[in-house]
């Protein structure tokens, strides 16, 4: 088996990619983030877990890092930290009875099929330790887990992965969207059937609750989610449970710290930066950029997607591989019904208290806390005197992906192969053609959504105005303000520099003396490159750019 420690050939070493099972990792020789010392101090501190996480971020591998600790599978850890941390316990690595109910990769869209899912499960167990399958599937639980102790005399372990995916509602089917966005729906797993939904939640804290009645039976429980129904479901019995998600000792249980990064995956930095020709310190630059930045705690330290992580070593490209795996195209609805301001995602003007972090609802109309719980955001800062949480995207990746998958649903037009698309509008500040980017914005700008309700069309050209502009942040340098004595945004290429000024109900040529009586160019004064100072007015009553100026210098 593989260590950290182990030198490497130049070829390309396994990189786990998918791989959720930790006994297939360690067999077949996969490289490996030693997160077992995280397994010494659950065992040695409690005894029954919860843990948050996004998808994909590592928590089915961590599990299954459990069961075979649990199993007494001691082979499997040669050489890891725990391995050193159990050597003077001499109980450690022995097997205990161990129940892992797994929720992923099943389809929960029909009446039964979560009693199906569970019936099976105990049927291999019950044929394990020779109970007759009488009963209730709660009744059932029961005698499984007293035939277990009984049978091996000590108390069984119980291992719950992604315990929400039966419980998730069908977002799609209750916020429709058109057109589709960027990937498949997520999450899409139940029907709209709110009947089905609460049946499933049914099933669930009445087979669950038993782990609060039958402690005696138990000798360690963990289990994970996404998200958290605090106030519904298992959790509503289960209040035993510790929740440690937004615990600063385990905010590096899942993903990878930029010790790990830089400690296991030195030769794939090294084969990246020479595929993509920069130098080692610069590549990990671009990988904090893309890939770290989120926070599970207000004083942990933040770790890497370990997702993209893995996949932008295997393609050696720098892309956006977690996002595409699923856009939330509800919550981008979401985001435009209420009206919020795009360019609070990133102004650090999202707030949260705790509730808002632990607690799921899905009749909540504010989708922060699904956004946080997601992944789509994370921590930026605590406010300890308010107890309020600053929230904003984590990363490079997210930001763009995400506010990507806005563009469409506030302004139709802006489709690749339209050439109204962020791409058609690059080319032309890079040509320096001020007459095809007004007439690309005057597209988009057209196709703003026309609503009846009270919503101001300010809100609309706002946010499609940031979103855009940010998105050309990805090619040029771009700077979007919105305080006094400073444009409105900036944007500046290897040849040109555009100066723009935007005004609801006033004249582009107000715009443009804005510019000239604030001294907005006078920092290019000296610069060789072409500047333009670009007025733009919009129509509040036609809702449309009605006037562009521009006055090159």
């Amino acid at each position: 088996m593989r260590t950290e420690g182990e030198d490497v050939e130049e070829k390309r070493r396994r990189l786990p990619i998918g791989v959720q099972s930790f006994a297939s990792l360690r067999e077949e020789g996969f490289l490996y983030v030693d997160k077992t010392r995280y397994i010494h101090k659950l065992v040695q501190e409690s005894k029954q877990y919860f843990l948050s996480r996004p998808r994909r971020f590592g928590k089915s591998l961590f599990l299954s890092t459990l069961k075979a600790y649990w199993e007494g599978k001691q082979e499997f850890f040669e050489g890891l930290e725990i391995e050193k941390l159990e050597k003077d316990n001499e109980k450690a690595f022995e097997p205990y009875p161990v129940f892992y109910f797994d929720f992923n990769g099943q389809n929960y869209q029909r009446e039964t099929a979560l009693e199906d899912v569970l019936d099976k499960m105990l049927r291999n167990w019950e044929a394990e330790y020779g109970c007759d399958g009488q009963g209730t599937l709660s009744d059932r639980f029961q005698s499984l887990l007293k035939s277990a102790k009984k049978k091996t005399g000590k108390g069984c372990v119980v291992l719950v992965d992604e315990y929400d995916k039966p419980l998730l509602v069908g977002e799609e089917t209750r916020h429709p969207v058109a057109p589709p966005t960027l990937g498949h729906p997520w999450p899409s797993e139940v029907l709209e059937n709110n009947a089905l939904e609460e049946h499933n939640k049914a099933v669930f804290k009445g087979f669950f609750g038993t782990l609060k009645s039958y402690d005696e039976y138990l000798r360690f429980v963990f289990i994970t989610g996404v998200t958290k129904f605090s106030k519904v479901s298992i959790f509503s019995d289960l209040n035993q449970l510790r929740d440690i998600s937004l615990e600063s000792d385990y905010a590096e249980i899942c993903g990878i710290t930029q010790q790990e990064l830089e400690k296991v995956f030195a030769p794939e930095i090294a084969a990246m930066a020479k595929s993509q020709k920069i130098g080692q310190a610069e590549c990990l630059t671009a990988l904090k950029k893309f890939y770290d930045g989120y926070h599970f705690s207000t004083q942990g330290e933040g770790v890497y997607n370990p997702f993209s992580l893995l996949n932008a070593f295997a393609s050696r490209e720098f892309r956006s591989y977690w996002f595409a795996t699923g856009t939330p195209t509800f919550l981008v609805r979401r985001v435009r019904e209420i009206r919020l301001d795009a360019s609070r995602f990133t102004d650090r003007t999202l707030y949260a208290d705790l509730d808002d972090l632990t607690d799921y609802r899905y009749e909540n109309p504010n989708p922060i806390p699904l956004l946080y719980q997601t992944g789509y955001l994370t921590i930026w800062d605590y406010d300890e005197r308010r107890q309020r949480y600053t929230l904003g995207f984590p990363n490079r990746e997210v930001k763009y992906s995400f506010l990507k998958s806005l563009l469409p649903d506030f302004a139709p037009a802006a489709i690749p192969g339209r050439g109204t698309d962020i791409f058609s509008l690059d080319d032309c500040l890079e040509a320096g053609d001020t007459e095809g980017m007004r007439d690309i914005l005057t597209a988009l700008f057209a196709s703003i959504p026309y609503t009846t309700d009270d919503a101001p069309f300010e809100h609309y050209f706002q946010s499609v105005l940031y979103i855009v502009f940010t998105l050309l942040g990805q090619y040029v340098h771009c700077e979007v303000h919105s305080s006094r004595g400073r444009a409105d945004c900036i944007l500046e290429t290897d040849k040109f520099v555009y100066i723009f000024e935007f005004k609801v109900g006033k004249s582009a040529r107000e715009a443009l003396e804005q510019i000239e009586a604030k001294g907005y160019a006078a920092p290019y004064a000296a610069d060789k490159r072409q500047v333009f100072k670009i007025g733009v007015s919009f129509d509040r009553e036609e809702r449309k750019l009605a006037e562009w100026q521009v006055k090159e210098s």
